[in-house]
């Protein structure tokens, strides 16, 4: 198995969110999902914030607000998503949230599926 730039975080955090899937299935909004997997990684002693707001500038003004679902120990973007499937834009977000925030790692987590779908970025 390749070794993962922060794979102890993200493995954390996927472990999490199949726990959550397990428990729940798909069907559920994204809220509901992002709440339940705050509450276990909670449960397992995982640091995160909730809803960072990260600004982005452009030639060194702000530009606007990103609003990430989650920042996990301060390393790792999660942006979670309850859809029949993963398209371009989901990762071009979910790049553009790594990008204002300078991190190099993110995770893209799909509860909408029959089958929990993650996505290193």
């Amino acid at each position: 198995m390749p070794e993962f730039l922060h794979g102890d975080v993200t493995e954390a955090v996927i472990g999490a969110a199949m726990e959550v899937h397990r428990a729940l299935g798909a069907g559920f909004v994204e809220k509901i999902y992002e709440k339940a997997l705050a509450l276990e990684l909670k449960l397992q002693g995982v640091r995160f914030q909730r809803q960072v707001k990260v600004p982005v500038y452009y030639k060194g003004m702000e530009a606007g607000v990103h609003v990430l679902d989650l920042l996990v120990e301060g390393k790792v973007v999660v942006e979670l998503k309850a859809v029949a499937a993963i398209v371009d834009v989901h990762l071009a977000f979910t790049r553009s949230y790594m990008t204002a925030t300078g991190l190099q790692v993110g995770l893209l987590l799909n509860f909408g599926k029959a089958k929990l779908e993650v996505r290193r970025v």
